[in-house]
């Protein structure tokens, strides 16, 4: 097995207990990706059950369309406030309890003055949010992996902070 592959089933086993989660307590998730390309919806919709609590994602490639569509404030996209707005932005369209944001370069070339394989992430549960930065090494599709991991990572470390009995739909 590649290392992209033994990085992605991982991604699979957090996407499977991060659903485990949200079916237990009966709340739903949303994502908003970018150089992720849909790789975080897939990963969620792929673990059983994701028909109960996955409400869907939005896949804002170009910098444009995090503006327009998910009302990122103007400015760099790579960027903590970008993804902080991508959270909000998916989770408020969707309705959804929780969610899920990445953007970054994942190479080869950087992108916004920033080195490849540099990625900011939000996760959002009820309405608190928390961000990582991640600078990963390797070669495109390698740091798509880790930032698939670490962005269900960070979802599921958020949803277990959360008392079982916040408010749903909040």
């Amino acid at each position: 097995m590649s290392t992209v592959e033994s990085i992605e089933a991982e991604a699979s086993d957090v996407a499977s207990a991060v659903g485990a989660i949200l079916a237990e307590r009966g709340l739903t998730v949303a994502v908003a990706e970018s150089l992720t390309g849909g790789k975080l919806a897939n990963q969620l919709a792929a673990a059983g059950g994701s028909g109960d609590w996955f409400v869907g994602g939005v896949v804002a490639y170009q910098s444009d369309a995090k503006h327009r569509v998910l009302g990122v404030p103007e400015g760099p996209v790579i960027s903590e406030e970008a993804v902080v707005g991508m959270v909000e932005g998916v989770t408020s369209m969707f309705g959804a309890d929780s969610g899920v944001a990445a953007s970054g370069a994942a190479g080869p070339d950087g992108q916004e003055g920033q080195p490849p394989g540099t990625t900011w992430m939000a996760a959002s549960v009820f309405g608190v949010v928390q961000t990582a930065l991640h600078h990963f090494s390797g070669e495109p599709l390698e740091v798509l992996a880790q930032t698939q991991l670490r962005s269900l990572q960070l979802l599921r470390a958020l949803l277990a902070k959360q008392s079982p009995e916040a408010p749903q739909g909040q």
